[in-house]
């Protein structure tokens, strides 16, 4: 190509180069593996099988992303210590329901660690540009699998339905996943969701082929115009996001269990296991935790206490808890005394 000078905007930065170039030709430039990214050129998705023939344009505006932590599927192999009982969505099978979260861990190995100790086949990954000053810093995926382990992209920190939808067509790009996790938040202070937006959002991904695990209010009727709308999943939160306090309807979780044909999963405010079983007796079908376990004192521990709270509280609400009585019950027989 003869010499020019090509002006770009990456990821916000204004680049100059002295020749023109495809976009396989300017990740080498930069230093990155264009496997482990997706590109948009001037708000439109460069495919990349188009890497390698899309000549860049000066003035061309790039967004360059990768998985992070924040927010092909595994089958999830044999679990006997969870029977015949697995958790299916969107048609993939798995055998647990404790799906992690990829955000606020030290660094990516603790986080690796702490999914194996939970024996995880699931987590929520988040997608956000590429550091182009470090190219070089290491990504999520060279320490989970995503071949081993589904990730299952979200929208964590959108704030619009706009940016919901392109960072959702963005992660489609960059793994070729169709399971997805969408969030559209509120505001800052309590990142509740925006619902008639996250309504509106989820009806235009499942037209487009995605299969939607949607983050939402706790309200039963909201709940199931998304499960109407084409929802693959409900997730309701037990309480603010990372706030810890557990589920604090547990009446309308509850409601929601009831009216719903698709999988339940409670979805932020879980701060300790205890909180993880108590979901889990309630008859929701899983549990996504992330904060709990990445601000314990000791994450891969308790990434293990999360693992068996979600194992003992399904087993709970399978075997059917007594009633509740007025008065006392005596578990031995009063007659017959000495």
């Amino acid at each position: 190509m003869s010499d020019t000078n090509l002006t770009l905007t990456i990821n916000g930065e204004h680049r100059q180069f002295s020749t023109a170039m495809t976009v396989n030709e300017l990740l080498a430039t930069i230093g990155l593996d264009n496997r482990k990214v997706a590109i948009e050129r001037n708000l439109e998705i460069v495919p990349k099988s188009q890497y390698g023939g899309t000549v860049l344009e000066s003035g061309d505006k790039l967004e360059i992303v990768h998985f992070i932590g924040g927010g092909a599927p595994a089958d999830g192999g044999d679990n006997p210590a969870n029977g015949d009982d697995p958790l299916v969505i969107a048609g993939r099978t798995f055998h647990s329901r404790l799906i992690l979260g990829t955000g606020k861990f030290k660094d990516y190995q603790q986080n690796s660690d702490a999914i194996a100790a939970a024996e995880g086949e699931m987590v929520t990954v988040a997608v956000r540009r590429v550091n182009l000053t470090d190219p070089d810093q290491p990504m999520l995926v060279d320490f989970i699998d995503p071949e081993k382990i589904t990730y299952l992209p979200n929208t964590a920190g959108c704030f619009t339905a706009d940016d919901a939808l392109r960072t959702l067509r963005l992660a489609r790009e960059a793994g070729g996943w169709d399971l997805v996790k969408l969030e559209i938040l509120g505001d800052e202070k309590t990142l509740y969701p925006r619902m008639v937006e996250t309504l509106e959002a989820t009806e235009v991904l499942v037209d487009e082929g995605f299969q939607v695990m949607v983050y939402c209010s706790d309200d039963p009727i909201m709940c199931k115009r998304l499960e109407d709308a084409g929802a693959s999943a409900i997730m309701p939160l037990g309480a603010l996001i990372g706030s810890g306090h557990g589920i604090q309807n547990p009446f309308n979780i509850s409601l929601i269990v009831e009216q719903s044909s698709v999988p339940v999963i409670v979805d932020a405010g879980i701060g300790t296991a205890s909180e993880a079983a108590f979901a889990m007796e309630l008859g929701c079908d899983g549990v996504i935790v992330n904060t709990a376990i990445a601000h314990a004192s000791d994450p891969v521990r308790m990434a293990r206490a999360m693992k068996y709270a979600v194992r003992g509280g399904r087993e709970a609400y399978l075997a059917g808890r007594m009633a509740k009585k007025q008065y006392a019950d005596p578990s031995s027989p009063l007659s017959g005394l000495i």
